[in-house]
């Protein structure tokens, strides 16, 4: 009889007899009973109360029943921990026992049983089956290191098993060297920061050595931990390739779609025009054919990984056309799936083909596919343009069969065909009309609408058409009635005679009668723009529209990456990265490709400075302006780390970042203007360089500053607009000048305190969701702060604050977490003081004070933009050696020279003095020559850059005139700023 016979039992009073045979003589007896008590454990009855006498049945040589025993334990020593202590001894017996499954079984159980209080006994036994002579013991040892590290971290890290459990990645048994590195990873992702992971080329060899002998499952962990890796050059890229392609002709689907992971990453390493790499093409493909070859769940999870991989390398699958073809036995979720990706393979050679396929399944039973498929041919006309007329003619054929969800589908996808070739499909607009009373999906109906207003002009009774839909304008969803005010409005624009009457109707229905803000903000614009300004009306409304793209649904390049980086886990199924649905922040990190060959970062090495004694340290380097948004938009919202050099740029493209931040980073600033295209790093900066000029020490070339500054006016936060610079290349001062002002110097008074400008609103509460932020920064002691002022303006708690800065020209960045210590309450405002440091990493804005800002809450991450003084950059220290200054200003070229006016200044130049001291701005020297009080001064940056500055300052004359020389002129717009704002306000 089997054992099924345990769970069907319904006696009363088991408890007792159970009791009374777990404690018999007989073996068999005490055997049975065991196997009771597990039935009815694993039925859900509460069988703890044995538990004595079931640990008392521990001493036994009989392995089955101690592997029961072990099961009762592992259930019951949570909520027994004081009895389970009594178990310990066993445990260490058993540890020694001649027969290493007996060893193996101890150590697994030990792993198993989540008590802190037995943990501690665990140690010696654990580090002794770490190093047991048989492999089995060894590799049951490892994963119960992972375990005991999740109970006890500090533990096992005290006990010193991480580093024992690095020492059998050299072990000479492969499934103990996988089971190591499944453990290493696992709590690598607990603990990111850890480096426990320490992948090198000898420990990649021991890996790579072992993916060949291991269980299939072995192999996964093995082949996820090499997806980590990054190679040092394509040659040990083209290496590693080599010795994973064999793992493509697994039987195992999970293996396969492990190995193609570290293809795919190791892929991007190689040079496009080496052999191998085509070679490694090929190989890719019939692995993943064959996956489709299995049931239909794994059908699905193989399609939606070959839908990443398609996106980032459509040439792997270019001529498998035709296995991503429906069969009629499909389940639908394979259907939709294999239709999305046939779109994204199709091509000018295969577009023949594809749509022969697409008007098939457009004549299916299955609405859903059906639909997708009608969808399917408008995305192929925009994909391929030579296709274009083949598929409106297909469409019309499609819409002649009056399948009313068919024809409907139609109508959407004509609209967008329209919106990629204007002026060329137009001809079937007749036979849309036609279809115009069978409408009744909103999405159809609204499509259909946009072409009657945008081609208003071609249809003679377009006015009777719209007026129909109007009749019913309150039983309309807002997408409807947005789209028919739109339409109305074109029309009246293009024939305004006609339609006066329809306009007003229209726009009082959607501004007096109707309740949606949507609508309402619509009409009140239309409105306004034809009541003042019929012209501008016109070119708003009826403006060039630009061409749709091509893959409207393509996902966004840094998130392709890092699904590309998760092949084969739920991330790639999902679409999502695992962030978006792994609660908390544990084992969550985001990966990254490597960089493409031929890519790598040349690093700027600044020219050391020595003139004349100024300054033995260079100045921060700063990078030219790459790819700002994108960084920006990965930036680690962790707080960050107080001291420590910057962390180096990553690299790997960035592109798209310019589409998350929704219009860039002038939309934020509240520029309208066109936000310029996102540069890709090259090898060399783009920055010109200015010769050395003989005899004069080295100077800071525009390549120290990171290129092409020009002049850009750059808006401090609180600054009044300053006036253009007015280039200037005049000569020093005759007679007597430099040389001998020194002797006439004095009359420079106590300094006032430094000046700050006044909070202004960085992120408003309409884009911050509620949250509104403005604020300022100063320099107090020595200590740059920036000051802000949180709002919140929601309805609902804010919490979890914190603040990151995108690289920037002076390598501003936090020096500590942003510390809001209470919950923000809806209507509540709380002033934060933020200390800074300028230890961040360095690249060059534009304007060369921006200041690019993340700050996130339990709501979301925000993006803003500031501008920053410069002259909380100023430091203490910046009083020059008289002699020093003397040989510097004529150290540097006149070139270098800028002059600036301040207007409506009414100081005198001792008062001026005093104000621009408490902003460390140092006179060195003042002599008067005519009437006109003339000021030498400096200052000095934080990293290490000097400004030397003559201060002009007329009795009576409100306007002074500031000549700044500085090694790196970039800078002298933004000193000026500060020297206007600071005595001005």
């Amino acid at each position: 009889m089997t054992d099924s016979k345990y769970f069907t039992t319904t006696k009363k009073g088991e408890i007792f007899e159970l009791k009374a045979e777990l404690n018999s003589d007989k073996k068999e007896k005490k055997k049975e009973a065991v196997k009771k008590v597990i039935a009815s454990m694993t039925v859900g009855k509460d069988v703890s109360a044995l538990f004595p006498d079931v640990v008392n049945c521990m001493q036994t040589d009989n392995l089955e029943l101690k592997k029961l025993v072990y099961l009762y334990l592992m259930n019951y020593a949570k909520s027994q921990p004081d009895m389970a202590i009594m178990a310990v001894n066993t445990f260490v017996k058993d540890c020694e026992d001649p027969n290493p499954l007996i060893r193996a079984l101890a150590v697994r159980t030990m792993g198993c049983i989540r008590v802190d209080k037995i943990t501690e006994y665990l140690c010696e036994p654990l580090r002794k089956c770490l190093k047991d002579e048989d492999p089995y013991v060894r590799k049951t040892a490892a994963v119960c290191v992972a375990k005991l590290h999740d109970i006890n971290a500090q533990l096992v890290e005290d006990q010193g098993f991480l580093d024992t459990l690095k020492d059998l990645i050299s072990d000479s048994n492969p499934m103990v060297v996988a089971n190591a590195v499944a453990a290493l990873s696992e709590i690598a992702e607990s603990h990111p920061n850890s480096n426990l992971l320490d992948l090198n080329p000898q420990t990649i060899n021991k890996l790579l050595t072992a993916l060949n002998e291991c269980t299939e499952w072995g192999q996964i962990f093995i082949l996820d931990c090499l997806a980590n890796y990054t190679p040092r050059d394509d040659r040990e890229s083209q290496s590693i390739c080599e010795r994973v392609t064999p793992r493509l002709s697994h039987a195992n689907s999970a293996v396969v779609l492990s190995a193609v992971k570290v293809l795919m990453k190791f892929m991007e390493m190689l040079p496009k025009d080496l052999d191998y790499y085509g070679t490694l093409l090929k190989k890719l493909a019939p692995p993943l054919v064959t996956l489709l070859s299995a049931e239909p769940e794994l059908q699905y999870v193989a399609l939606r990984n070959i839908n990443l991989i398609v996106q980032r390398r459509p040439e792997i699958l270019k001529h498998e056309m035709k296995v991503f073809f429906v069969k009629y036995n499909d389940p639908i979720y394979v259907k939709l799936e294999k239709l999305d990706i046939m779109i994204r393979l199709a091509s000018q050679a295969n577009i023949a083909q594809v749509l022969a396929e697409l008007k098939e399944y457009a004549t299916e039973v299955d609405v859903d596919f059906v639909r997708k498929a009608v969808r399917a041919i408008g995305r192929c006309a925009i994909k391929v343009e030579q296709s274009a007329e083949r598929c409106v003619s297909t469409l019309l054929d499609l819409i002649q069969t009056k399948v009313n969800y068919v024809v409907q589908e139609a109508i959407v996808v004509i609209k967008d065909i329209f919106r990629k070739y204007p002026n060329k499909y137009e001809s079937v607009i007749a036979t849309l009309c036609e279809n115009l009373d069978s409408l009744d999906e909103p999405e159809a109906r609204a499509a259909m609408i946009w072409i009657v207003g945008e081609y208003a002009e071609r249809i003679d009774n377009a006015d009777e058409l719209l007026e129909s839909f109007l009749e019913g304008f309150h039983d309309e969803s807002t997408q409807v009635q947005l789209q028919l005010l739109t339409a109305i409005v074109k029309l009246f624009l293009k024939k305004p005679t006609e339609t006066q009457e329809l306009v007003q109707q229209v726009l009082s229905l959607a501004t007096q009668d109707s309740d949606n803000p949507d609508l309402r903000d619509r009409g009140y614009i239309y409105w306004r723009l034809l009541s003042t300004d019929p012209v501008a009306a016109k070119e708003v409304v009826l403006a060039e529209k630009p061409l749709i793209s091509e893959e409207t649904d393509l996902i966004e390049p840094t998130l392709l990456e890092e699904l590309i980086c998760h092949i084969g886990t739920l991330a790639s199924v999902y679409h999502k990265p695992p962030s978006a649905f792994v609660e908390g922040s544990r084992g969550v990190q985001h990966k990254r490709l490597p960089g493409s060959a031929g890519s790598g970062e040349s690093v700027e090495s600044p020219d050391t400075v020595s003139a004349a004694g100024v300054s033995d340290a260079p100045p921060a380097v700063i990078p030219s302006q790459g790819d700002l948004l994108g960084d920006l938009l990965n930036l680690d919202l962790t707080p960050p780390a107080t001291t420590g050099p910057p962390p180096p740029a990553t690299s790997g493209m960035q592109l798209g970042a310019m589409d998350l931040l929704g219009g860039g980073l002038d939309s934020l600033m509240g520029d309208e203007s066109e936000p310029p295209p996102i540069p890709l790093r090259t090898d060399t900066p783009q920055s010109p360089q200015i010769p050395h000029q003989s005899p004069s020490p080295p100077d800071y070339s525009p390549t120290e500053l990171g290129g092409d500054l020009g002049g850009s006016s750059a808006m401090g936060a609180g600054f009044g607009a300053p006036p253009a610079a007015t280039a200037a290349s005049f000569t020093a001062p005759v007679s007597g000048g430099l040389d001998d002002l020194f002797d006439l110097g004095g009359g420079v008074g106590m300094p006032m305190g430094a000046y700050s400008p006044p909070k202004t609103v960085w992120l408003p509460a309409m884009k911050g969701k509620g949250l509104e932020i403005s604020g300022t920064f100063s320099r107090r002691a020595g200590v740059i702060q920036m000051e802000m002022t949180l709002t919140n303006k929601a309805m609902s708690v804010m919490t979890d604050f914190a603040i990151q800065f995108n690289r920037n020209s002076f390598g501003l960045a936090p020096a500590g977490p942003l510390q809001v210590l209470t919950p923000l309450s809806p209507n509540q405002s709380i002033d934060v003081t933020l200390p800074l440091n300028t230890v961040g990493p360095v690249m060059k804005m534009d304007p060369l004070n921006n200041l690019q800002v993340a700050v996130k809450n339990n709501i979301d991450v925000f993006y803003f933009s500031c501008q920053y003084p410069i002259s909380i950059l100023f430091v203490e220290d910046g009083k020059m050696e008289r002699q020093v200054f003397l040989a510097t200003w004529k150290d540097i070229p006149n070139d270098n020279e800028a002059q600036f006016q301040i207007k409506d200044c009414h100081l005198s130049s001792d008062a001026a003095s005093n104000k621009l001291q408490g902003s460390n701005i140092f006179t060195i020297a003042k002599r008067t020559v005519d009437g006109q009080d003339m000021l030498y001064q400096s200052t000095k940056l934080s990293n290490g850059i000097w400004v030397l500055a003559e201060l002009r300052v007329q009795t009576g004359n409100p306007n002074f005139t500031v000549c700044l020389k500085c090694r790196a002129p970039e800078v002298s717009q933004c000193v000026f700023q500060s020297y206007e704002a600071v005595l001005k306000n």
